[in-house]
């Protein structure tokens, strides 16, 4: 049995990736949610992760500690994870990896936080850029591929990847393009992210750090977390 090992569902976008797509497969695993608190540190994290980071997959044989690996690692025992014509994987490998190492004004103006609303106080040019670029970016997979995923009829790791964009969406208010908008709805309306939205909502645990990266970007609108 495959272990994953996550951090609060409200704040952690790495962690989602996995999650989603091991759910969306249905690949059997055990669920292990180890919180960001103020308690928390490194070392506790490398009890179960060498780079003292989430999210990690513990296998029999080892375990691999990002979500890229992870992915190409199920990709291994499951021909599901990545599109089969070869051009479109290509495509899809390409988006993935663009988001895993891109996008970086977007992650810092708009933190993940499921739970909240938030009215940006600015939309300075570089999140402009995110903005247009992952509008360009979704569009031309739709078109190209035919949709409704991005990568076409089915959910794959590439889809997984952008899962939690579609939560900076929703919390942000962030406007796309009519097609890329839709995308981003549809995702949100999976089961499986509603289950992980769900569970966001009713996390006890609120770390510092993340409350204070979202709120000093803009205003707050709602808190819709059930637990305080």
């Amino acid at each position: 049995m495959l272990t994953l090992y996550i951090a609060n569902k409200n704040y952690s976008s790495w962690s989602l990736r996995p999650w989603i797509l091991l759910k969306a497969l249905d690949i059997p695993f055990e669920e292990r949610l180890v919180p960001f608190t103020a308690h928390s540190n490194w070392e506790e994290f490398r009890r179960f992760s060498p780079s003292g980071k989430v999210p990690a997959l513990v296998t029999e044989n080892g375990t691999i500690w990002d979500s890229l690996a992870i992915a190409e690692f199920l990709a291994e025992q499951s021909t599901s994870v990545w599109p089969e014509e070869r051009m479109t994987r290509a495509w899809a490998r390409s988006a993935a990896a663009e988001m895993h190492s891109g996008f970086l004004a977007l992650r810092e103006h708009c933190s993940m936080s499921c739970g909240v609303r938030i009215r940006l106080h600015d939309m300075v040019p570089p999140l402009l850029r995110d903005i247009a670029r992952l509008n360009e970016l979704w569009c031309e997979g739709l078109q190209r591929f035919g949709g409704p995923y991005l990568a076409g009829e089915r959910f794959t790791a590439v889809d997984a990847f952008f899962a939690p964009v579609a939560l900076r969406v929703q919390t942000y208010g962030l406007t796309l393009a009519a097609p890329a908008q839709a995308y981003a709805a549809r995702l949100l309306e999976l089961p499986a992210m509603q289950q992980w939205y769900q569970d966001a909502l009713a996390e006890p645990w609120r770390d510092e750090q993340h409350e204070h990266d979202c709120l000093r970007r803009g205003v707050l609108l709602a808190d819709h977390r059930t637990a305080r």
